[in-house]
């Protein structure tokens, strides 16, 4: 039972702290729909999400307006189309990112995910047909989202894919020039992709999924900063503390919301992400959150000490607050996404391999970095291998979603507006990767019994 006490700390929260849910995610599916008639299959497709997530945002609406609480985003995860492709007859896969979009606009949706392929150990003649399809399907779409697991723990790096996601990188910015390279916002390479993530690019349905399921990502950067306010000066047992506290109210926000969601729409119940996702707008930052902390700027000695803090708080104190916490849980470092971010670019106090090192102990990777629009297909595979081996050494996922910016350089910038928001162009070590890339084949699983 809640005290009124806690129900105005609530409030507070939400009118304030900039408290929101950051999105309710409906994961369809859509094994059933496989045909070997492509046609057959996309019509599958569209009734199956039409049907299933017809409620959806009415749904989100209603339950905003009833508690109070933001619902910023409504989104779907589907079945990795290269599995529920795979037996239609056709020698490219946009066809089905367009069923995938009409839908999303029928129901009225942000995004759908799951323009995806599992790679890590090697490719079917489905997973190159679908890989092939993305510059071209991230163009022809507005709502579609896009991802490729290359390696995972167990399997190791599959460096073939890690080359052939350097060239689609560059060319679906190249398609997407007119608009600041706006496909590779929507594109996300994973290392130990989770198969219940709420978040885009990277959201998608796992096999290992039921037929349909409700999954809440939270946010709540502003009210972890507004909490440490008060504590400025006490030592970091009080930080991590009060970190935790705070996350176990924000998670519970978000399993309430879940609950309803899932009760509304008849659809079990599946996890909350805890995840810290920042927006552009000032005072939703992961990046102030540790200047808060002490820190002249994101980017400064000591950014990876206090981020893996800030991480592992909000693990343990959401974690009390549901039984069912899954998808990336932690706290996301986006550039474009995080205003605190972009100044600390733009003054020159968080560089590309500092963001690298970041990325050892937080939820994602590399996300929302644009980088000189003249970068090499090879280096970008390059950055996408160092991401994915941090990944797999570390048994965690990690990801990179990188724009090399169409004819800009380092002092340019790309702007998408809304969540996307704005990336400072990043500069990149110029020392070639070409003949590390080129040498493809699989950088084997590591030794896990032998650590130090």
């Amino acid at each position: 039972m809640l005290d009124t006490l806690e129900i105005m700390d609530t409030i507070r929260m939400i009118t304030v702290d900039k408290l929101d849910i950051r999105t309710i995610t409906m994961g369809i599916s859509l094994q059933d729909c496989a045909d070997p008639d492509a046609k057959a299959a996309q019509k599958k497709i569209y009734d199956k999400i039409t049907r299933l997530a017809g409620n959806l945002v009415e749904v989100g609406r209603e339950i905003e307006s009833e508690y109070g609480i933001p619902i910023i985003n409504k989104r779907i995860a589907v079945t990795p189309i290269s599995i529920v492709a795979a037996a239609s007859e056709c020698d490219n896969y946009v066809g089905f990112a367009q069923t995938l979009d009409k839908a999303a606009k029928a129901v009225g949706v942000d995004f759908v995910g799951g323009f995806s392929a599992l790679v890590h150990k090697g490719f079917s003649a489905s997973d190159l047909r679908l890989i092939d399809s993305i510059p071209e399907a991230l163009t022809l779409t507005d709502r579609v989202c896009s991802s490729i697991n290359v390696a995972t723990t167990k399997a190791g790096i599959n460096m073939d894919a890690v080359a052939r996601m350097g060239e689609v990188v560059k060319a679906a910015a190249e398609r997407t020039a007119d608009r600041d390279g706006i496909a590779c916002a929507k594109l996300v390479v994973f290392a130990n992709v989770p198969e219940d993530n709420p978040f885009m690019a990277g959201a998608m349905h796992g096999i290992g999924e039921p037929e349909c399921t409700i999954n809440v990502g939270i946010s709540g950067p502003g009210t972890v900063k507004a909490a440490l306010e008060k504590v400025r000066g006490e030592r970091f047992d009080v930080v991590a503390e009060t970190v935790k506290r705070t996350a176990f109210k924000i998670a519970r926000a978000g399993q309430l919301v879940a609950r309803e969601a899932s009760r509304r729409l008849n659809v079990p119940f599946g996890i909350i992400d805890l995840s810290l996702a920042p927006t552009p707008a000032v005072g939703d930052s992961v990046a102030e959150i540790l200047e808060e902390m002490g820190l002249q700027s994101a980017g400064a000695p000591g950014t990876t000490a206090a981020l893996a803090l800030l991480n592992d708080a909000v693990k343990k104190g959401g974690i009390m607050a549901s039984s069912h916490v899954g998808g990336l849980s932690g706290a996301f470092i986006p550039v474009s996404e995080d205003a605190g971010m972009i100044r600390a670019v733009e003054a020159g106090a968080l560089s590309l391999e500092k963001m690298e090192a970041m990325t050892c102990v937080c939820s994602v990777g590399l996300d929302m970095i644009a980088v000189p629009g003249d970068t090499s297909a090879s280096t970008i595979s390059a950055i996408i291998a160092d991401e994915m081996a941090l990944g797999v050494v570390n048994n965690k996922t990690t990801a990179v979603r990188i724009i090399p910016a169409p004819g800009k350089g380092v002092g340019d910038s790309v702007t998408y507006g809304g969540l996307l928001g704005t990336a400072p162009v990043m500069p990149v070590n110029a020392f070639s990767a070409a003949d590390f890339i080129s040498r493809g084949g699989r950088i084997p699983a590591p030794l896990h019994s032998v650590r130090n």
